[in-house]
């Protein structure tokens, strides 16, 4: 092969590599439409959560036809007890959101199954012929008023099971508000930082509290909404020393402190009540089992001592 076709060869293999970078490098920078438009879309606000609607699944037959029959029955129970405005403030108190109609359609479930239970049992017992059919129908609707009224109690628990664990947990959120607003923060800062670091139902209301200063409420206002919902004396005390020292300009941390102590000193008044209750139960082991145990020690010996004597 000659010199000058191995030459041309070399510059057509040279340019058919430099063809090939050419058009990788063409291929590489091609650069599409969201490609273009990504970088300043994804740094948009996200669509609030509020706005989002939950897929749900369509009721069933069953449940449409129930739902009108049980709001119905809800309404005459409701119209029957009464005492809308104390179910409202107890299902505020537990936490709930303050329906009254969906307390009184789970209390007619609630009935409806004590009914049920206690028609079974009236059933059974008619079938062993244990009962006249008047005192088992007196019995099965019995069951039915006690699960009407066992949800109503259940909700009570419930309200006085979370208002015990607001006052286990005052005191630590006190002490957390006192340190944040030693360090330097105002109130509202403090409020959102122990609520961000704090968990429980106590950090739920601030929570909530900082909400409703978000939505334009102000401060005072916001936390004597927070004392109101939880209808608690040391928590609206609390509530007050706040208000007082934010609107007078008084030193915060200094009450937050007090107020803490306060409520410390308040569960162990009811600590101290709830023992000096037990007491009486706390005699009866000792009286019925320890005390006749430890006599019975102390004077079989000296029985044993006369019989072996005579």
């Amino acid at each position: 092969m000659t010199p000058w076709v191995q030459g041309a060869l070399v510059g057509l293999g040279a340019g058919l590599g430099l063809l090939v970078v050419a058009m990788r490098t063409q291929a590489v920078r091609r650069v599409d439409l969201d490609a273009r438009l990504g970088p300043y879309l994804r740094d948009t606000t996200p669509a609030s959560r509020l706005l989002g609607r939950t897929a749900v699944g369509a009721p069933s037959v069953t449940a449409r036809f129930l739902a009108p029959l049980v709001a119905g029955a809800g309404r005459r129970v409701d119209s029957v007890l009464g005492g809308s405005a104390s179910v409202r403030r107890r299902l505020v108190r537990a936490g709930r959101e303050p329906e009254v109609d969906a307390l009184r359609a789970e209390q007619v479930l609630w009935g409806a199954t004590g009914l049920a239970a206690g028609s079974l049992v009236a059933a059974a017992a008619w079938w062993r012929g244990a009962g006249s059919a008047p005192a088992l129908a007196v019995l099965a609707l019995l069951c039915g008023a006690a699960g009407v009224a066992g949800r109503d109690w259940v909700l009570t628990a419930q309200a006085t099971r979370r208002e015990q664990r607001l006052l286990m947990q005052f005191p630590t959120v006190a002490e957390m508000l006192a340190l944040a607003v030693s360090a330097g923060e105002g109130p509202s800062a403090a409020l959102e930082r122990v609520a961000r670091l704090s968990d429980g139902e106590l950090a739920d209301e601030l929570r909530r509290t900082l909400a409703d200063t978000r939505a334009g409420a102000s401060l005072t206002t916001a936390l004597q909404a927070l004392a109101d919902r939880t209808a608690l004396v040391p928590l609206a005390r609390f509530v007050d020393g706040v208000v007082v020292a934010v609107e007078r300009g008084t030193p915060l941390a200094d009450v937050l402190h007090a107020q803490a102590q306060d409520v410390r000193e308040v569960g162990q008044r009811a600590l101290m009540d709830a023992a000096g209750k037990k007491e009486i139960l706390m005699m009866i082991p000792v009286v019925f089992l320890i005390l006749p145990v430890t006599v019975l020690f102390a004077v079989y010996p000296g029985f044993a001592f006369l019989r072996l004597g005579l």
